[in-house]
């Protein structure tokens, strides 16, 4: 007589499609694609542009997630991270070297109709993501891609609008202290793992503590180059945001996990709102 398993089914894994937006940071990319989104809303742009502004940073948000988890999935094995179907075997490898080649291309596209100086700074944008992946993010220069990108993002509308301008200095400074602020609490559910493979960026060599303080300062200080950056006195209910980002910022101290980083997700969305409100 058969003896029945006590182990129960084997549960089914994710689907395709979800486990290739999981390989993708799936979280983090529609988060910047949106900041872009809203950024494209606030800006006088055509629609056609706007469309493939957003579309752009979106593939290659995709091409920066699946390259990363393609070039760490020795390390991913090393320390055996469930978190990733590339170790976990939900993804075999070449799906998502076809489903990377795919989004570069669509984002190349996708440049080009925004138009060139759009284009030259989607670029800047999504090389940076890259060169973290490709080895600045094991050096003390691993803030420099997430304030690169990030500082660039505004200027990418920008310079899709029917005159294109670089964005004014105080909101490329908004945009770069944001990238560094979530950089620093991204990295904090990794550190000793990443210790364990050889990857030493700037959060793992100035410590735990001290990243979530220097985040939470520079998230405030960003929130702030929001609200005072554009001309005239900002309203009085902006000054309820304000608080409620320094109240977020708080809690990157003392959260655990991914909160800290999901915090700093909240405070650029609750920036840009602001900007699309106030400015």
């Amino acid at each position: 007589m058969p003896v029945a398993s006590s182990a129960g089914p084997a549960r089914p894994g994710p689907s395709p499609a979800l486990a290739l937006f999981a390989a993708a940071h799936g979280g983090p990319a529609l988060a910047v694609t949106t900041v872009g989104g809203l950024l494209a809303l606030r800006g006088d742009l055509r629609p056609l542009h706007a469309v493939a502004v957003t579309a752009a940073l979106f593939t290659g948000q995709l091409t920066i997630g699946w390259g990363n988890d393609l070039l760490d999935r020795r390390r991913d094995l090393a320390v055996g991270r469930t978190d990733k179907p590339l170790v976990t075997g939900a993804l075999p490898v070449a799906l998502v070297v076809r489903a990377l080649v795919w989004a570069v291309l669509a984002c190349l596209v996708l440049s080009v109709l925004a138009g060139w100086r759009s284009g030259l700074g989607l670029f800047l944008v999504t090389a940076a993501g890259h060169l973290y992946n490709l080895g600045l993010k094991s050096t003390r220069w691993s803030w420099v891609p997430y304030a690169c990108a990030a500082g660039t993002l505004p200027s990418v509308v920008a310079l899709a609008e029917p005159t294109p301008h670089w964005a004014p200095f105080w909101m490329t400074g908004a945009g770069a202290t944001l990238g560094v602020g979530a950089h620093l609490l991204n990295a904090l559910p990794d550190l000793a793992d990443d210790e364990r493979t050889g990857v030493r960026g700037l959060p793992h060599r100035i410590g735990e503590r001290l990243s979530r303080v220097l985040a939470a300062v520079l998230l405030s200080v960003a929130s702030q180059l929001v609200l005072f950056g554009p001309a005239g006195a900002p309203p009085v209910w902006a000054w309820a945001v304000l608080v409620l980002v320094v109240v977020l910022a708080a809690f990157t101290l003392v959260a655990q996990g991914r909160a800290p980083f999901r915090a700093a997700v909240c405070i650029a969305l609750l920036d840009v709102v602001l900007l699309v409100a106030v400015g």
